[in-house]
């Protein structure tokens, strides 16, 4: 029987047709929120094998650069997945650094690495398949924050010339950091950010 392409029936084909490149893109980006869920537990407990304790006791230091938790307040799907992807690329450059401490076990650090380079690069293909290239920057203040944030503690260890206790304070602020990107997959996850929970990552 021939099909009227006026009909009620054939209109909604066409239209979804048009739009299916769209839902594709938008699907594909759900789809790497539901498989990478545990990216952030996984990552502190490769961060906790991957960083002991340094050997000698660490004096007390003055540590005063918070996490920016400003942040972590958008309501955006696409604003939570681009602040996540700029915290994580971030992270890695400092954690990648030639100068991480002699104790740290290389295995475990190096499978660290491994898996948050193939969570940037999931997130990285997402915003290419969305045709949102450009706009990954994200909002200038959570951009200009974040930076401020990672360029204390590349100054803090600096000053501290790389030494095994200003590296177990970085430890302590990737930890932070692992948690909060949770905070913001559970957002990308969710149309409601305050059903967003960090409560199974309380790694010591």
């Amino acid at each position: 029987m021939p099909v009227n392409p006026q009909s009620p029936g054939m209109h909604s084909i066409l239209l979804l047709l048009l739009l299916l490149p769209a839902l594709t893109a938008a699907f594909s980006c759900n789809h790497l929120r539901h498989q990478d869920a545990n990216f952030s537990w996984k990552s502190l407990q490769l961060l906790q094998k991957a960083a002991p304790p340094p050997p000698q006791n660490c004096p007390q230091q003055d540590v005063t650069y918070p996490f920016p938790e400003t942040v972590l307040e958008s309501k955006d799907k696409k604003q939570a997945a681009i602040i996540t992807l700029h915290i994580l690329q971030q992270l890695f450059n400092i954690l990648s650094s030639p100068h991480t401490p002699a104790h740290w076990i290389d295995h475990a650090h190096h499978s660290l690495l491994n898996q948050m380079q193939h969570y940037i690069h999931h997130l990285e293909q997402c915003f290419v398949d969305q045709g949102t290239r450009s706009q990954k920057q994200g909002p200038r203040n959570s951009h200009l924050s974040i930076n401020k944030y990672f360029r204390s503690i590349h100054n803090f260890l600096q000053r501290n010339n790389y030494s095994a206790c200003s590296w177990d304070h970085v430890r302590l602020h990737a930890r932070t950091c692992f948690q909060n990107v949770d905070t913001l997959i559970q957002q990308m996850k969710s149309q409601d950010p305050l059903t967003a929970s960090s409560k199974h990552l309380n790694i010591q």
